[in-house]
């Protein structure tokens, strides 16, 4: 993550991190979104290989998040500190939380 932090500010040239984020927020979502759906995709699929296939699609989904988050200086300690306090919270009550809060 500290990496991606660094590329996302320094945009280094041939790095695959500078040409997401120089694509904007359209091209890192684009990838995202794709990653995801490959992901649900390789989930389906059965056996050993359709697990390895699931754990490769699972690691494209985290680095498109975390050029995402690295564009935003969002450390994973912070979504780990988001998760802690909504521990023992019901999803449900968590989400209209949030709407209230937004509301």
């Amino acid at each position: 993550m500290a990496q991606l932090h660094q590329r996302a500010v320094e945009l280094p040239e041939g790095s695959y991190t500078t040409k997401l984020v120089l694509g904007g927020l359209s091209k890192m979502g684009g990838k995202l979104v794709e990653e995801v759906f490959e992901l649900v995709e390789a989930s389906r699929e059965q056996g050993i290989e359709g697990r390895q296939h699931t754990i490769r699609e699972a690691c494209d989904v985290l680095y498109h998040m975390m050029v995402i988050l690295a564009t935003r200086q969002i450390s994973i300690d912070e979504l780990r500190a988001e998760l802690e306090g909504r521990e023992g919270v019901s999803g449900i009550v968590e989400k209209q939380n949030r709407q209230k809060e937004a509301g």
